[in-house]
Protein backbone atom coordinates (compact mmCIF):
# COMPACT_ATOMS: atom_id res chain seq x y z
CA UNK A 1 0.00 0.00 0.00
CA UNK A 2 1.30 3.08 -0.80
CA UNK A 3 1.56 5.50 2.06
CA UNK A 4 0.00 9.09 2.04
CA UNK A 5 2.02 11.86 1.53
CA UNK A 6 1.85 15.14 2.09
CA UNK A 7 2.06 18.63 -0.61
CA UNK A 8 5.80 18.13 -1.21
CA UNK A 9 4.80 14.35 -2.17
CA UNK A 10 7.11 13.48 1.13
CA UNK A 11 5.96 11.04 3.42
CA UNK A 12 6.39 12.81 6.82
CA UNK A 13 8.26 11.31 9.59
CA UNK A 14 6.11 11.39 12.49
CA UNK A 15 7.48 12.52 15.84
CA UNK A 16 9.28 10.05 18.11
CA UNK A 17 6.72 8.62 20.58
CA UNK A 18 7.81 5.37 22.93
CA UNK A 19 4.28 4.38 24.37
CA UNK A 20 1.26 3.67 22.42
CA UNK A 21 -1.43 6.65 21.55
CA UNK A 22 -4.15 6.32 24.70
CA UNK A 23 -6.10 9.30 23.91
CA UNK A 24 -7.37 10.76 20.47
CA UNK A 25 -8.77 14.33 20.35
CA UNK A 26 -10.88 14.77 17.16
CA UNK A 27 -12.04 18.03 15.69
CA UNK A 28 -15.55 17.64 14.09
CA UNK A 29 -16.28 19.97 10.88
CA UNK A 30 -13.73 19.43 7.89
CA UNK A 31 -11.74 16.51 10.02
CA UNK A 32 -14.24 13.92 11.26
CA UNK A 33 -17.02 14.81 9.00
CA UNK A 34 -17.47 14.80 5.55
CA UNK A 35 -18.46 17.84 3.47
CA UNK A 36 -22.06 16.50 4.02
CA UNK A 37 -21.78 16.62 7.70
CA UNK A 38 -21.55 12.73 8.07
CA UNK A 39 -19.13 10.38 9.43
CA UNK A 40 -18.52 7.72 7.19
CA UNK A 41 -18.99 4.02 7.70
CA UNK A 42 -15.37 2.97 7.51
CA UNK A 43 -14.42 5.84 10.14
CA UNK A 44 -17.25 4.78 12.33
CA UNK A 45 -15.67 1.12 12.29
CA UNK A 46 -12.13 2.31 13.17
CA UNK A 47 -13.01 4.77 15.92
CA UNK A 48 -15.14 1.96 17.61
CA UNK A 49 -12.23 -0.28 17.08
CA UNK A 50 -10.05 2.08 18.85
CA UNK A 51 -12.41 2.40 21.47
CA UNK A 52 -12.82 -0.91 22.23
CA UNK A 53 -9.02 -1.68 22.33
CA UNK A 54 -9.53 1.34 25.64
CA UNK A 55 -8.37 4.23 23.67
CA UNK A 56 -10.00 7.45 24.30
CA UNK A 57 -12.23 9.38 21.85
CA UNK A 58 -12.74 12.90 22.57
CA UNK A 59 -14.21 15.08 20.42
CA UNK A 60 -13.20 18.60 20.45
CA UNK A 61 -15.15 20.81 17.98
CA UNK A 62 -16.38 24.67 18.42
CA UNK A 63 -19.75 23.68 18.18
CA UNK A 64 -22.05 23.13 21.36
CA UNK A 65 -23.03 19.92 23.08
CA UNK A 66 -26.29 19.84 21.46
CA UNK A 67 -25.07 19.99 17.83
CA UNK A 68 -22.66 16.80 18.73
CA UNK A 69 -24.65 15.04 20.51
CA UNK A 70 -26.19 13.04 17.64
CA UNK A 71 -21.93 12.07 16.43
CA UNK A 72 -21.41 11.39 20.47
CA UNK A 73 -24.00 8.53 20.38
CA UNK A 74 -23.25 7.67 16.91
CA UNK A 75 -19.93 6.40 18.31
CA UNK A 76 -21.27 5.23 21.17
CA UNK A 77 -19.08 7.36 22.87
CA UNK A 78 -18.70 8.36 27.33
CA UNK A 79 -15.84 10.16 27.39
CA UNK A 80 -15.69 14.43 28.46
CA UNK A 81 -15.81 16.26 25.40
CA UNK A 82 -14.54 19.91 24.06
CA UNK A 83 -16.96 22.61 22.62
CA UNK A 84 -16.23 25.88 21.88
CA UNK A 85 -13.13 25.91 21.14
CA UNK A 86 -12.04 24.82 24.33
CA UNK A 87 -14.58 27.16 26.45
CA UNK A 88 -16.78 24.73 27.66
CA UNK A 89 -15.32 20.72 29.07
CA UNK A 90 -18.42 19.07 28.65
CA UNK A 91 -19.60 15.74 30.14
CA UNK A 92 -22.09 14.57 27.97
CA UNK A 93 -23.05 11.06 29.62
CA UNK A 94 -23.92 13.39 32.75
CA UNK A 95 -24.79 15.99 31.05
CA UNK A 96 -22.78 18.92 33.39
CA UNK A 97 -20.17 21.24 32.72
CA UNK A 98 -16.55 19.96 34.28
CA UNK A 99 -14.65 23.45 33.67
CA UNK A 100 -16.85 26.70 31.92
CA UNK A 101 -14.22 29.31 30.66
CA UNK A 102 -16.98 32.54 29.50
CA UNK A 103 -16.58 35.73 29.15
CA UNK A 104 -18.28 38.48 31.58
CA UNK A 105 -21.84 39.83 30.27
CA UNK A 106 -20.13 43.61 30.18
CA UNK A 107 -17.47 42.29 28.04
CA UNK A 108 -19.98 40.76 25.68
CA UNK A 109 -22.38 44.21 25.82
CA UNK A 110 -18.81 46.48 24.91
CA UNK A 111 -18.69 44.22 21.87
CA UNK A 112 -21.93 44.35 20.75
CA UNK A 113 -22.00 47.97 21.10
CA UNK A 114 -18.69 47.88 18.74
CA UNK A 115 -19.76 45.97 16.22
CA UNK A 116 -23.27 47.27 15.70
CA UNK A 117 -22.41 51.09 16.04
CA UNK A 118 -20.21 50.21 12.81
CA UNK A 119 -22.87 48.03 11.03
CA UNK A 120 -25.92 48.05 12.50
CA UNK A 121 -27.26 45.02 10.47
CA UNK A 122 -24.64 42.62 12.46
CA UNK A 123 -26.29 39.25 13.59
CA UNK A 124 -25.39 38.55 17.33
CA UNK A 125 -25.92 35.15 18.84
CA UNK A 126 -24.74 34.48 22.20
CA UNK A 127 -24.46 30.94 23.21
CA UNK A 128 -24.70 30.51 27.23
CA UNK A 129 -23.82 26.95 27.84
CA UNK A 130 -26.06 25.29 25.54
CA UNK A 131 -28.49 27.79 25.03
CA UNK A 132 -28.79 30.17 22.04
CA UNK A 133 -29.90 33.80 22.56
CA UNK A 134 -30.08 36.15 19.98
CA UNK A 135 -32.04 38.96 19.30
CA UNK A 136 -32.61 38.51 15.54
CA UNK A 137 -33.86 35.15 14.66
CA UNK A 138 -32.75 35.70 10.85
CA UNK A 139 -31.42 32.95 8.82
CA UNK A 140 -29.48 34.55 5.81
CA UNK A 141 -26.38 34.43 7.82
CA UNK A 142 -25.95 31.09 10.24
CA UNK A 143 -23.86 28.53 11.15
CA UNK A 144 -24.35 24.77 11.28
CA UNK A 145 -25.70 24.23 14.82
CA UNK A 146 -28.15 27.08 13.48
CA UNK A 147 -29.67 24.94 10.65
CA UNK A 148 -29.89 22.01 13.10
CA UNK A 149 -31.98 23.62 16.00
CA UNK A 150 -34.05 26.98 16.66
CA UNK A 151 -32.95 29.75 18.99
CA UNK A 152 -33.60 29.19 22.69
CA UNK A 153 -34.22 32.54 23.34
CA UNK A 154 -35.19 35.89 21.36
CA UNK A 155 -34.94 38.93 23.57
CA UNK A 156 -33.17 42.08 23.55
CA UNK A 157 -29.52 41.83 24.04
CA UNK A 158 -29.47 43.25 27.49
CA UNK A 159 -32.54 40.79 28.94
CA UNK A 160 -29.79 37.76 27.99
CA UNK A 161 -26.43 39.27 28.37
CA UNK A 162 -26.75 39.13 31.79
CA UNK A 163 -24.79 36.11 32.69
CA UNK A 164 -21.23 34.98 31.60
CA UNK A 165 -21.38 34.52 28.24
CA UNK A 166 -19.85 31.24 26.59
CA UNK A 167 -19.19 31.99 22.99
CA UNK A 168 -20.30 35.34 21.19
CA UNK A 169 -21.28 35.12 17.32
CA UNK A 170 -20.99 37.89 14.49
CA UNK A 171 -22.43 37.07 11.29
CA UNK A 172 -22.57 39.50 8.01
CA UNK A 173 -21.75 39.51 4.43
CA UNK A 174 -17.97 38.87 4.43
CA UNK A 175 -16.70 42.67 3.30
CA UNK A 176 -18.50 43.68 6.52
CA UNK A 177 -16.71 41.12 8.74
CA UNK A 178 -13.64 41.90 6.58
CA UNK A 179 -13.84 45.66 8.51
CA UNK A 180 -14.93 44.80 11.30
CA UNK A 181 -12.27 42.05 12.23
CA UNK A 182 -9.84 43.99 12.81
CA UNK A 183 -11.21 46.73 15.12
CA UNK A 184 -12.27 43.79 17.25
CA UNK A 185 -8.92 42.21 17.25
CA UNK A 186 -7.52 46.03 18.64
CA UNK A 187 -9.48 46.20 21.54
CA UNK A 188 -7.72 45.40 25.14
CA UNK A 189 -10.76 43.17 25.97
CA UNK A 190 -9.67 40.12 27.31
CA UNK A 191 -11.25 37.87 24.54
CA UNK A 192 -9.86 35.92 21.35
CA UNK A 193 -11.26 36.68 18.04
CA UNK A 194 -11.81 33.34 15.57
CA UNK A 195 -12.29 33.87 12.25
CA UNK A 196 -13.29 30.74 10.92
CA UNK A 197 -15.47 31.43 8.15
CA UNK A 198 -16.12 34.44 5.61
CA UNK A 199 -19.44 35.44 7.31
CA UNK A 200 -18.93 34.61 10.67
CA UNK A 201 -16.66 35.61 13.58
CA UNK A 202 -16.97 33.61 17.07
CA UNK A 203 -15.47 35.47 20.05
CA UNK A 204 -14.38 33.80 23.35
CA UNK A 205 -12.51 34.54 26.65
CA UNK A 206 -8.59 34.70 25.56
CA UNK A 207 -8.17 31.51 27.93
CA UNK A 208 -9.96 29.63 26.10
CA UNK A 209 -8.33 27.21 23.36
CA UNK A 210 -8.30 23.54 22.39
CA UNK A 211 -4.85 22.97 23.41
CA UNK A 212 -5.77 23.98 26.94
CA UNK A 213 -8.93 22.15 27.57
CA UNK A 214 -7.02 19.02 25.96
CA UNK A 215 -4.20 19.36 28.35
CA UNK A 216 -7.23 19.14 31.19
CA UNK A 217 -9.02 15.83 29.81
CA UNK A 218 -6.17 13.95 29.13
CA UNK A 219 -4.92 14.46 32.66
CA UNK A 220 -8.48 13.59 34.26
CA UNK A 221 -8.10 10.32 31.84
CA UNK A 222 -4.57 9.72 33.48
CA UNK A 223 -3.05 9.82 29.88
CA UNK A 224 0.59 11.61 29.27
CA UNK A 225 0.95 14.33 26.50
CA UNK A 226 3.16 12.14 24.51
CA UNK A 227 0.08 9.62 24.30
CA UNK A 228 -2.56 12.04 22.77
CA UNK A 229 -2.91 12.08 19.19
CA UNK A 230 -5.16 14.95 17.74
CA UNK A 231 -6.57 15.76 14.28
CA UNK A 232 -7.58 18.97 13.05
CA UNK A 233 -7.87 21.00 9.92
CA UNK A 234 -8.74 24.44 11.07
CA UNK A 235 -6.52 27.42 12.52
CA UNK A 236 -8.48 26.54 15.85
CA UNK A 237 -7.24 23.10 16.17
CA UNK A 238 -3.35 24.19 16.15
CA UNK A 239 -3.09 25.38 19.44
CA UNK A 240 -4.57 21.01 20.47
CA UNK A 241 -2.15 19.79 17.61
CA UNK A 242 0.60 21.72 19.48
CA UNK A 243 -0.70 20.06 23.10
CA UNK A 244 -0.46 16.21 21.78
CA UNK A 245 2.03 14.14 21.05
CA UNK A 246 1.54 12.93 17.65
CA UNK A 247 -0.33 15.60 15.53
CA UNK A 248 -2.53 15.06 11.86
CA UNK A 249 -3.70 17.73 9.96
CA UNK A 250 -6.65 16.83 6.93
CA UNK A 251 -5.22 17.04 3.36
CA UNK A 252 -8.30 19.92 3.47
CA UNK A 253 -6.28 21.87 6.26
CA UNK A 254 -4.82 25.41 6.53
CA UNK A 255 -1.84 25.90 5.61
CA UNK A 256 -1.05 27.00 9.30
CA UNK A 257 -2.35 23.65 10.50
CA UNK A 258 -0.21 21.78 7.98
CA UNK A 259 2.99 23.29 9.61
CA UNK A 260 2.08 22.07 13.14
CA UNK A 261 1.79 18.60 12.10
CA UNK A 262 3.66 15.54 12.04
CA UNK A 263 1.53 13.77 9.26
CA UNK A 264 -1.05 15.19 6.79
CA UNK A 265 -3.96 12.20 6.22
CA UNK A 266 -6.67 12.19 3.33
CA UNK A 267 -8.87 14.96 3.24
CA UNK A 268 -12.01 14.42 5.11
CA UNK A 269 -14.09 13.25 1.79
CA UNK A 270 -11.55 10.25 2.04
CA UNK A 271 -11.57 8.94 5.25
CA UNK A 272 -8.78 10.77 6.99
CA UNK A 273 -9.61 10.08 10.33
CA UNK A 274 -9.45 6.48 9.59
CA UNK A 275 -6.03 6.85 8.18
CA UNK A 276 -4.59 7.99 11.11
CA UNK A 277 -5.56 6.13 13.24
CA UNK A 278 -4.58 3.09 10.74
CA UNK A 279 -1.13 4.56 10.15
CA UNK A 280 -0.53 4.98 14.11
CA UNK A 281 -1.82 1.02 14.79
CA UNK A 282 -5.30 1.50 16.46
CA UNK A 283 -6.91 0.16 14.16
Amino acid sequence: MIPWTNDTGESPVPRMHHRPIRLVAIDLDGTLLNDAKRVTERTVDALRCAAGTGVRIIIASARPPRSVRHVYRELNLDTWQINYNGALIWDEANRRAVEHRPMAPETVLELVSLARERHPDVLVSCEILDRWCTDRFDQTYTTETGRLFPPDVVAPVGQFCVEPVTKLMLLAAAATLDELEPALRETALPVSVIRSDPDLIQVMTHSADKGVALRKVAEHYGVAPEQVMAIGDAVNDVPMLEAAGVAVAMDNAHPAVKAAADWVAPSNNDHGVHAALERYGMC
